[in-house]
């Protein structure tokens, strides 16, 4: 059974995809949208996302079967605070956050009896943000991570049946895996991104601007990612630190082997360091999960 109302608390790019990805799935779903900032609601206007656009979290949830927190990660608790004295019995709140342990840590306590919380993650997004960002095929193929933590199993598959309407697949995942996984493949390359793009600033002070004007596309492309909301990146490292340090800390040593092997020109164990990378990334391509997000400027908002 599909839901009849959804609130969607936040509306940048994830949250704008899922509306735009519910039109093109044919759901006849009343979908009411909040952003704190008026400006972004006022866009939201304009561009005809959510079919009404409020201006409380309070009056976006009222009534709601699904509330979906598309906030950051750490004004989650505040968000959940807010809205749960206006939720419906037996609606579900879920969310879309990178991290789940601080995630649930904050929002479950105020969940009120009678609502089934289920915490997801659709592992997809681009560079861009905002509500203007959003489409509808972000979510084609992409994985939405399930964390059921006691909900009612109706209440989980029903949110499962969601997101495979939008194209996502899904899979559940217990909480402290969930992190330490996305700490692997989306938090830690986030960083790294990042870090890479701090020496190329520093190098291009002592070298005429080289460092961006040369710029190939391998540098740019690795360093797309660098260019994502700040504010979600500093919550999600501040909330899943535990396993993004021990990424991290896999990670230096890994660098150290090689570092020491380019010092001491060992190139076996670069060459064999390199094919057994090379056979990883060809893995990812195979599982169809290194697509390039579409020109979202050129595509239909729903079909």
């Amino acid at each position: 059974m599909s839901y009849q109302r959804v609130a969607l608390i936040g509306l940048g790019l994830i949250a704008s995809s899922m509306f735009w990805a519910m039109k093109r799935a044919g759901m006849e779903a009343h979908v009411t949208g909040y952003a704190r900032s008026a400006e972004t609601r006022d866009t939201a206007r304009r561009i005809g996302l959510c079919d009404t656009v409020c201006d409380s979290a309070e009056e976006a949830v009222k009534d709601a079967d699904l509330v979906v927190l598309a906030v950051p990660v750490g004004a989650m608790g505040r968000v959940a605070e807010a809205i749960a004295p206006h939720l419906k019995p037996g609606c579900t709140v879920t969310d879309v956050g990178s991290v789940k342990k601080a995630v649930i840590e904050a929002v479950g306590p105020h969940i009120p009896e009678g609502v089934d919380f289920v915490p997801a993650h659709p592992m997809a997004g681009t560079e861009h943000s905002g509500p203007e960002a959003g489409f509808a095929q972000l979510y084609d193929n992409r994985w939405c991570l399930i964390v059921p933590h006691g909900a009612r199993e109706e209440a989980t598959e029903r949110l499962e049946a969601f997101w495979r309407a939008l194209g996502a697949n899904t899979e559940r995942m217990e909480v402290e895996h969930h992190d330490l996984v996305c700490a692997v493949v989306s938090h830690v390359p986030h960083l790294i991104a990042y870090t890479m793009v701090g020496v190329a600033d520093d190098l291009r002070r002592v070298s005429d601007q080289e460092v961006i004007k040369f710029s190939a596309a391998g540098f740019r492309d690795f360093t797309r990612i660098a260019a994502s909301d700040p504010t979600m990146w500093r919550d999600v490292f501040l909330t899943n630190k535990d396993a993004a340090l021990e990424i991290l800390g896999r990670f230096t040593e890994e660098l150290f082997a090689l570092q020491r092997a380019i010092r001491t020109g060992d190139g076996d164990t670069l060459f064999d360091y390199f094919t057994h990378t090379r056979e990883i990334r060809r893995g990812i391509l195979q599982a169809g999960q290194d697509t390039d997000a579409p020109d979202f400027g050129r595509i239909k908002k729903a079909e």
